[in-house]
């Protein structure tokens, strides 16, 4: 196989430089009500839904079970920070990277945990993507790290797991990959050491948008049928 059918991007830490927004206001939405809630905690629960983040945060940190009331407060304290940080700025390259990719007739699809309301306005204005090439938080039952998502992108794409790839930044989205029998370049955009991305099965590693860029527009093959599981 010299060229994947579809390439299945994450959206936050792999087009958008948006993790640093997500750290900030988790860290400080959970010290509101009292959970020390370290910023690598952050990185290891990307993916995760909102309510599974909180739920964790609390067995964790305080030793106890969150209400609905717990959950619905540092969610909404959450989502009210959101609203006042900067834009998230697209990573280097990685416009013309999905734009050169279609142009070689591999497709682009976004598989994301998010559910912004502006969500499908913002990809197909800064990437093209059409709204049925995005799976969202709204299409799901379960998040990260369980394999569903990239199981709905796979089946709507039409291609074999052994035609298509994923490009994830954290431990449970390259988990829900993995587990969907894709195979999966991780990009370590964040603070965690390479040896985490690696652990949660990835089958490469780079360190930036220009090195995924490189990798993923050079001429070396991928034996993607032979992904590790």
């Amino acid at each position: 196989m010299e060229k994947p059918k579809a390439v299945f991007f994450d959206m936050d830490g792999v087009l958008y430089d948006s993790m640093k927004n997500h750290v900030s206001t988790w860290v400080e939405s959970f010290r509101k009500f009292g959970v020390n809630f370290p910023p690598e905690e952050a990185y290891m629960n990307e993916g995760r839904t909102g309510k599974g983040t909180i739920s964790n945060a609390f067995r964790k940190y305080l030793n106890k079970e969150a209400t609905e009331t717990d959950i619905a407060n540092v969610y909404n304290e959450k989502t009210r920070l959101m609203a006042k940080m900067p834009k998230p700025v697209i990573f280097p390259v990685m416009q013309k990277l999905l734009k050169e990719l279609e142009s070689r007739d591999i497709q682009c699809w976004v598989v994301t945990g998010s559910k912004q309301p502006t969500l499908l306005e913002k990809l197909k204005k800064d990437f093209g993507i059409i709204p049925y090439r995005i799976v969202s938080g709204h299409n799901v039952k379960k998040g990260k790290p369980d394999p569903e998502p990239y199981l709905i992108a796979l089946n709507r794409s039409g291609f074999d797991k052994e035609e298509c790839m994923v490009v994830e930044n954290a431990p449970l989205g390259i988990r829900s990959a993995k587990c969907a029998g894709l195979y999966v370049i991780a990009v370590n955009t964040g603070i965690l050491n390479d040896n985490i991305l690696i652990d949660s099965g990835a089958d490469e590693l780079v360190h930036d948008s220009k090195e995924l860029s490189e990798r993923l527009l050079s001429n070396t093959s991928y034996d993607i049928g032979k992904n590790k599981s």
